[in-house]
């Protein structure tokens, strides 16, 4: 494969994956800013390797997992920022606003790792083999987290059980 053969390859990749793999950056970080500079880190480190990929979707999804973890632990390393006067750009609205106030605040509970798990596990539902080549650890350890991520959730987070008792037509989100 030629240059221009790849680098038209990647910018098809771009145009027809960016969007679902900018949601799943959001529901990483909970934060648009943070996911576009995400989802730019792991394009940015496919798009060098482009033409030695078997699976590019793959090796860019694990890059914005590994990637959030990374972040996480620098980030608790430094003093907290302080916020400005900037406006914050938020999400497109939805037909619930609770449901996803009361989703965002029990994700946001958890470890990244843990958010990974449960976002690789039950939105973008893949099996536990895929979840574990995806976030590079053993088919147990994905078990494991996905075990301590639910307890975790409805320890800390009991509303949500209140919203798994809606009918089905009450209850719909967006998918920002």
């Amino acid at each position: 494969m030629d240059r221009s053969q790849a680098r038209e390859q990647f910018e098809e990749f771009v145009r027809s994956r960016s969007a679902a793999l900018g949601r799943s950056a959001y529901l990483l970080t909970g934060d648009v800013h943070h996911a576009e500079d995400l989802l730019q880190t792991a394009l940015e480190r496919a798009a060098v390797r482009w033409e030695r990929l078997d699976d590019p979707e793959a090796y860019v999804r694990r890059v914005l997992y590994t990637q959030t973890v990374s972040w996480w632990r620098h980030r608790r390393r430094r003093p907290p920022e302080t916020l400005s006067d900037a406006s914050i750009e938020v999400p497109a609205a939805t037909t619930d606003v609770e449901t996803r106030l009361v989703l965002q605040t029990a994700l946001a509970r958890l470890t990244p790792r843990q958010r990974a798990v449960l976002l690789l596990r039950f939105y973008e539902d893949l099996t536990e083999p895929q979840t574990a080549q995806v976030l590079g650890c053993a088919v147990g350890t994905v078990k494991s987290q996905t075990r301590y991520a639910l307890s975790r959730l409805r320890a800390t987070s009991p509303e949500l059980a209140d919203l798994m008792h809606r009918p089905a037509d009450q209850f719909e989100v967006s998918q920002a």
